[in-house]
């Protein structure tokens, strides 16, 4: 897919947006926040022009072939949240070039303008989010090889959910780049040990970016609740969409 005009994707997207329309304006306005070390909340960060170009390009990704699916775990249970790939295709626990748990099709190519995304994203949550394998490393530049080369697209109805776990079927230490569009969602990110205790919830929005690296790249998380009919009028979606980006390190 040719990245799209600069119409759609604005370079910078505004520090202090207004609310969108319908939506009361905060009483406290939400800050960048580490939740965590490595971890980073920037709310709003996809403006609201950004965020309808992003939705148009996940519809196009959904389709077939190598469209949205249904994920079985190997106890032969079922994601709630369903999923399509971009660059390599993830099924339990691995990477593929080809759907190897759907329609057997060769994976959608990553975007560049999508992986720029995912470079842009690491800068804008700063030093914190710890990029590569220690915090305050530059985030991959264009055409290195260690740049965005993987996109998970989530999508949730109102009744989806997705249980603890963490990302590591990567080699990279890159930072993971979480981008959300539509309904809210509670965020659930955890501790590098166990499933369990600590963990802090947070509330992500549509437009909200999270990344998380360096000592939290292997943090478990999860997404326990959906908000039904939170999202932004002017999108036009019913549900929620994640996009992850990730460096796969697997050449």
């Amino acid at each position: 897919m040719e990245r799209p005009h600069s119409r759609d994707l604005p370079p910078d997207p505004d520090p202090d947006p207004a609310p969108p329309p319908g939506q009361p304006a905060e009483l406290f306005p939400r800050e960048r926040t580490e939740i965590a070390p490595g971890a980073v909340h920037v709310p709003d960060w996809l403006d609201p022009e950004r965020q309808l170009a992003l939705l148009t390009a996940c519809r196009g990704w959904a389709r077939p072939p190598a469209g949205l699916r249904t994920v079985h775990l190997p106890g032969g249970a079922a994601m709630t949240a369903r999923q399509v790939c971009l660059g390599l295709h993830w099924y339990p626990y691995g990477y593929a070039r080809t759907v190897v748990d759907g329609d057997g099709e060769p994976v959608k190519s990553m975007p560049g303008w999508l992986a720029e995304l995912g470079r842009e994203a690491v800068a804008a949550a700063g030093a914190g989010a710890g990029a590569g394998a220690g915090a305050g490393a530059a985030p991959p530049e264009p055409g290195d090889p260690a740049a965005y080369d993987i996109a998970l697209i989530n999508f949730y109805d109102a009744d989806a959910r997705m249980g603890m776990h963490r990302d590591a079927e990567e080699r990279s230490p890159a930072p993971v780049v979480s981008l959300s569009l539509g309904d809210s969602c509670v965020f659930r990110f955890g501790n590098t040990v166990s499933r369990g205790r600590p963990y802090r919830d947070v509330e992500l929005r549509s437009g909200d970016l999270f990344v998380f690296g360096g000592p939290a790249r292997r943090a478990f998380h999860s997404v326990p609740k959906v908000l039904p009919e939170t999202a932004p009028p002017a999108l036009g979606l019913t549900g929620r969409l994640n996009i992850t980006l990730r460096v796969s390190g697997l050449g």
